[in-house]
């Protein structure tokens, strides 16, 4: 993402100009865009002209609009973002208060205008427009039939393909079907690599599996490039990294990304300190449940005693559409930081950030017990059982 120009007024309100680069910058834009906002953007209307003898005719022209925010679509596959909402500057071609949906492209620039610029949001645009912070990791989790193929950038997991392909079990008499089998599904995943997995920028692909199936896919991998003499593939062998995964589905990815040569090769990625947070989080629940606490009510009493060494949060919590609720959220991010506690923004389209949700999307790990607490967070749980 590029900041063109940034004018935030004494009041928090102002605008901040854009050009998004590549499609994870959509999922910025997203998160920065909150309905009541305004956005100028170029776009295309169909735009009606009646002619001197009463036949009309329609173009398309190009022309810049702004409007105010009133519906917000992301297609997380495509990477578009679409904005619906009604104009609210004079323009040739659209009536003030006409509705249109901006579609926001990839190399356009588009300004955003809030009343309130929070500091989560100018956070958010610091980091978006930060280059270190791209896609430099790729994983593939596979078992006999199955396989993910995923990029893992620094807000998101995205799932490029996914292979599913019938292999015939190993039986006597039948065991040539089977590798036959095999080997036809693992054409079909470094056929996946090649097509997706940019070399030039990937840093580090994580092989993941149970049992041996990853180490038999690199051992084919490797002897179809030597065949075919498959530069890319030849010139990047140690970029591979086998791991273990208990099954070749997503979720698995986890596990994976929490393997010791994993965060080796990892260190200076910001998704791995969302995954080591994680997991610290989940170990203290074990072993001195009253240093984590997780859900609203809970993590705010723990914030008061300003107990909190770090506060674990879901990006999909400042994207709530209650303007109050949001500011709770901003307060409690600004009120951490302020009494010297670290905060995680967790991304909802992570795998870290979907397991995150799963805990409330709010957790806090911290300085010392607070066993008062621990008591009424059992009485809670006792109470909603009931």
């Amino acid at each position: 993402m590029k900041l063109i120009h940034k004018n935030i007024e004494k009041d928090g309100g102002g605008s901040v100009t854009l050009i998004p680069e590549e499609s994870e910058d959509m999922w910025h834009a997203f998160n920065l865009i909150s309905e009541g906002d305004s956005v100028r953007a170029s776009t295309i209307r169909k735009v009606q002209s009646e002619s001197a003898t009463g036949s009309s005719t329609s173009n398309r022209v190009r022309t810049t609009l702004k409007i105010t925010v009133e519906n917000i679509d992301f297609d997380t596959q495509a990477c578009v973002l679409r904005l619906k909402g009604r104009n609210v500057e004079e323009n040739q071609y659209v009536k003030m208060g006409a509705y249109h949906t901006l579609d926001l492209e990839l190399n356009r620039k588009f300004t955003l205008f809030k009343h309130e610029w929070d500091s989560v949001a100018l956070e958010r645009v610091e980091s978006a427009c930060d280059p270190a912070q791209n896609a430099d990791l790729a994983a593939v989790v596979m078992q006999e039939g199955l396989a993910h193929i995923c990029l893992i950038t620094a807000s998101m997991t995205l799932v490029r393909m996914k292979i599913d392909q019938a292999i015939p079990r190993k039986r006597k008499g039948n065991v040539k079907q089977h590798e036959k089998g095999l080997a036809r599904f693992f054409d079909s995943v470094m056929q996946g690599i090649l097509r997706h997995v940019n070399f030039e920028i990937v840093k580090c692909l994580l092989i993941a599996s149970p049992g041996f199936v990853r180490d038999q896919f690199f051992e084919y991998v490797f002897q179809e490039a030597v065949k075919t003499d498959n530069k890319i593939l030849l010139e990047n062998k140690s970029k591979f990294l086998l791991v273990h995964s208990s099954s070749g589905f997503k979720h698995s990815l986890k596990e994976a990304l929490m393997d010791p040569a994993v965060v080796g090769k990892m260190s200076d990625t910001k998704a791995l300190g969302e995954v080591r947070a994680l997991e610290a989080f989940y170990t203290m629940l074990q072993v001195e449940s009253s240093k984590a606490f997780y859900g609203i009510k809970h993590v705010e009493k723990a914030n008061e005693a300003q107990a909190i060494e770090t506060l674990l949060i879901s990006d999909s919590l400042f994207r709530c559409q209650d303007v109050n609720e949001r500011r709770r959220y901003v307060s409690l991010v600004d009120s951490v930081k302020e009494s010297g506690g670290d905060v995680k923004i967790f991304s909802s389209m992570h795998v870290s950030g979907e397991q995150l949700g799963q805990l409330t999307g709010v957790a806090a790990l911290l300085r010392f017990p607070l066993p008062d607490l621990e008591d009424e967070a059992s009485d809670d749980e006792e109470n909603n059982d009931k």
